[in-house]
């Protein structure tokens, strides 16, 4: 059942379906769609050009704009970004921005574009930890104005979450091995299998150094901790996408989780051929954090999803749960338990806490955070890239550069 997980779940556009979708929009002079991108990607433009058959021109919009491009047009929740603001919505649907991002970034490698282009170097080094989609864009941002960034990574490969957490049909690896190489044409060195644990050893070697670590370890609530047939999200996915969706899972498992991750995680199990897949959410459908593509992909491979509800006792390999609301209790029995309620990052091998890293940022001067640990925004690939554009903009300000 591996080839359902290994193949792409949703097909791209073709020039004709582009150019169709594409005359869609109304070409709003405020255009709100821009306005409501965290990356800022600037899908008006892009969408513009697409409609006037300049597919070039498009891709440098989106590549000069979002370093990530490729990535983010498949993975981020746009029905709570740009399309949410499109002025379409109020006729009929919102444009896809998406998938016409998708279509230009797909055309920009098949024509074999290099857009980027590097200044001549400044002479300042950046150390970045971590090669996640906050640590990737911050390099590929700062490269560009001249700076010699090196990333040092802890795994065998670059892309941190994207390349082992994001399943391969939402975001497949030679998508991500494509947006890496571009990275790195561009003069970043990434260093592998090599973890830091000794930041200040760093901050004497380069003139800053930016921790992009990221939240890869996955929450285990206590009564579940320990036990054997019980799992993190983020361990399942990462062992689906590293052994290519080759995996054995039992015919009945349960997920608690109603995030995105949940979503990638209870979708997974049914690609894989999983015959009852549960998930119990703690939030309503009404307070769903789950992109609504997402859920309803989920949906329509036959999860079972309940919503409302809290787990209070494991006995055997049957949970328990209550709801938040109403006086009613539902009982679970699965051979498999995977908890999708939160990630965390090992900041603190670094030498400080996670909940100190404002202070350390402020009183170090040339320690910089950035993505998931940084104190704001929301934990997804485009706010990443958006966190990575704040970052360098500090950096800059701090050691000079336009």
């Amino acid at each position: 059942m591996s080839e359902k997980y290994m193949k792409e779940y949703e097909a791209g556009y073709n020039p004709r379906l582009v150019m169709e979708e594409a005359s869609r929009c109304l070409l709003c002079h405020d255009a709100p769609c821009s306005k409501a991108c965290p990356a800022g990607t600037d899908p008006a433009k892009f969408i513009r050009s697409v409609r006037f058959k300049n597919f070039k021109g498009a891709a440098e919009t989106v590549r000069i704009n979002n370093v990530l491009g490729a990535i983010c047009a498949r993975v981020c929740p746009t029905e709570r970004y740009c399309q949410q603001g499109c002025s379409r919505s109020g006729i009929d649907k919102p444009i896809d921005i998406g998938r016409i991002q998708r279509f230009v970034t797909d055309f920009e490698d098949s024509v074999k574009m290099n857009i980027l282009e590097v200044k001549p170097s400044n002479g300042k080094r950046i150390a970045v930890i971590g090669s996640g989609p906050a640590g990737l864009s911050v390099a590929g941002i700062l490269a560009q104005d001249g700076y010699q960034v090196t990333i040092f990574e802890k795994d065998a490969k670059a892309g941190g979450y994207l390349r082992y957490g994001i399943p391969e049909y939402r975001l497949p690896t030679e998508v991500v091995d494509r947006e890496v190489k571009r990275i790195q044409k561009l003069g970043v060195e990434i260093v592998l299998n090599h973890k830091v644990e000794d930041v200040e050893a760093l901050k004497k070697e380069y003139d800053a150094v930016i921790l992009a670590v990221g939240h890869g370890k996955g929450k285990v609530l206590p009564m579940f901790a320990g036990k054997r047939f019980v799992k993190t999200a983020v361990d399942f996915l990462h062992e689906a996408k590293r052994r290519k969706g080759n995996i054995k899972v039992p015919e009945n498992v349960l997920v608690i989780g109603g995030g995105d991750v949940a979503m990638d995680t209870v979708t997974t199990l049914k690609l894989l051929g999983v015959k009852q897949v549960t998930d119990v959410v703690y939030e309503t459908f009404a307070e769903f954090k789950a992109s609504k593509k997402e859920l309803q992909n989920a949906q329509e491979q036959g999860v079972s999803i309940i919503d409302g509800y809290v787990p209070v006792q494991l006995k055997g390999k049957t949970v328990k749960f209550q709801h938040r609301f109403y006086p009613a209790e539902l009982k679970v029995k699965a051979d498999l338990i995977i908890l999708a309620v939160g990630q965390y990052t090992e900041a603190g091998l670094l030498g400080f806490e996670v909940d100190k890293l404002q202070q350390v940022t402020n009183a170090k001067g040339n320690l910089f955070v950035c993505g998931d640990i940084a104190p704001s925004g929301e934990k997804t690939v485009v706010y990443a890239v958006r966190s990575a554009k704040e970052t360098a903009f500090a950096v800059k300000n701090l050691l000079g550069g336009k």
